[in-house]
């Protein structure tokens, strides 16, 4: 029996942190065009039962997205790749990246992607996102010139990450490893075995966390290197989800 099937089985000593886009829901054009199935809620409430809570979300997305996304659950949550935490279910959301981003950063943006009206940006506050998903050949060009930006002094403190069609550029200092190992230090978490499961290895910090606090990751729709496990697709961590959780129906 390998990993997961061994985890979905037993699910004892286990944490788990999951990433939501391209991990729990398919991507869409746009972040708020995405579809939300009509088995993720219960799928993730069961298996929080089975956990004795010890589920968390970890995203780009902000936390007040993520409980859109899961309403009625409030779950535990790290949201804009670890620049907020919410530590318990339905609790206040702490925010921290208290730098922010440089004031210039908004309108030095919008300069600089007047020359790509296919990009789409996305403000979150904390952080900023530049979807290209519309124009994917977009993304060595694009990814320079946001390069060339953050790295030419005008920017300081900002990190730019890759995603999936996506550049995101935050405030440096935090990641979801950084959100794996503050959980993992509090109740229900605390003692238990990780599994960090996502898409993208712009995640990598979490699968690192994960495996050095002696549990393991699981990748999504690509086998990653140094990862341990994998699954096809959303639809296939969902129904991973609802066999840990107990639920034996299966997706059509």
């Amino acid at each position: 029996m390998n990993m997961i099937e061994e985890a979905a089985r037993t699910a004892d000593g286990l944490a788990l942190f999951l990433d939501m886009d391209g991990t729990l829901i398919d991507f869409a054009a746009t972040p708020d065009a995405v579809q939300v199935p009509a088995d993720l809620v219960p799928a993730l409430e069961g298996a929080a039962r089975r956990l004795d809570g010890a589920l968390a979300l970890l995203s780009g997305r902000s936390i007040a997205e993520l409980d859109r996304l899961t309403a009625p659950l409030a779950l535990p949550a790290s949201g804009l790749h670890g620049g907020e935490i919410r530590a318990g279910f339905g609790g206040p959301v702490e925010v921290v990246a208290h730098a922010g981003l440089p004031a210039r950063l908004r309108p030095d943006l919008a300069d600089l992607l007047a020359t790509f009206p296919a990009a789409m940006v996305e403000d979150k506050g904390l952080s900023v996102a530049v979807h290209y998903r519309r124009a994917p050949e977009l993304r060595a060009e694009l990814g320079n010139a946001l390069l060339r930006y953050v790295t030419g002094g005008e920017a300081t403190g900002v990190e730019l990450r890759a995603g999936e069609l996506v550049y995101e550029l935050k405030p440096a200092g935090f990641d979801k490893g950084r959100s794996l190992r503050h959980f993992m230090g509090r109740a229900p978490f605390a003692g238990r075995r990780p599994v960090f499961v996502s898409d993208h290895p712009i995640d990598q910090a979490g699968f690192d966390a994960a495996d050095a606090l002696g549990g393991f990751g699981i990748s999504v729709g690509r086998q990653m290197p140094g990862v341990a496990c994998s699954l096809p697709n959303p639809t296939a961590v969902r129904a991973w989800l609802r066999r840990l959780g107990g639920d034996a129906w299966r997706v059509a």
